[in-house]
């Protein structure tokens, strides 16, 4: 089993930042949502390993789902969140409404000096190809960013990069893919209940 978590609350997703590669640690609710995510992970079974982004947020939030679980932690850069570029750090309402349309139209679009969809989708479908054979056997568990975890989806349902736009994200949430000798089955997405415990 893959199971995608996202780091939980950072200040600057509290206030409605576009957060890529800026490195901020958790909030005080971030923190508490990464003790929940190792909680409903712990009352779910065994955590075989933990694979994280390199960012602080998900080092933290990889952090506390192991000292929940026992698993131990790897970083893998390929888990990182799509480089904004120029937009990073930006709050959302000010990425001109042209840009925003532009973007959601087109996955080959990057911001300035930043990645494009359809690039971070090649390197997450090939980390992912990488771990499907762990994750037959194992449960795996990879602490990631939101446009990451939407690149996974897309590679489990076989649809392009354009399904971005039409998925939400939230911190501290989880998504789970079993691996099948018939290939990924998407069994969630953006489960949110333990947040609530």
């Amino acid at each position: 089993m893959l199971i995608l978590a996202r780091h939980g609350r950072t200040e600057a997703n509290a206030a409605g930042l576009l957060l890529g590669r800026l490195d901020p640690a958790l909030d005080e609710v971030g923190r508490r949502q990464a003790v929940a995510l190792a909680d409903g992970l712990g009352r779910g079974g065994t955590v075989d390993e933990v694979v994280a982004s390199p960012l602080r947020r998900t080092r933290e939030t990889a952090a506390a789902i192991a000292e929940g679980t026992g698993a131990p932690v790897t970083v893998d850069e390929r888990w990182i969140e799509l480089d904004y570029g120029a937009f990073d750090g930006v709050p959302l309402a000010d990425i001109p409404v042209e840009t925003w349309a532009r973007w959601r139209g087109d996955p080959t679009f990057a911001p300035p000096g930043g990645e494009s969809l359809a690039e971070l989708g090649v390197r997450v479908r090939v980390v992912l190809d990488e771990l499907s054979d762990r994750a037959r056997d194992r449960t795996v568990v990879v602490v990631s960013h939101v446009s990451p975890i939407k690149a996974a989806v897309a590679w489990a349902l076989g649809v392009g990069d354009e399904v971005t736009w039409r998925l939400f994200v939230a911190p501290a949430s989880l998504t789970r893919i079993a691996v099948t000798e018939r290939g990924p089955v998407v069994q969630s997405f953006n489960e949110v209940a333990h947040l609530e415990r």
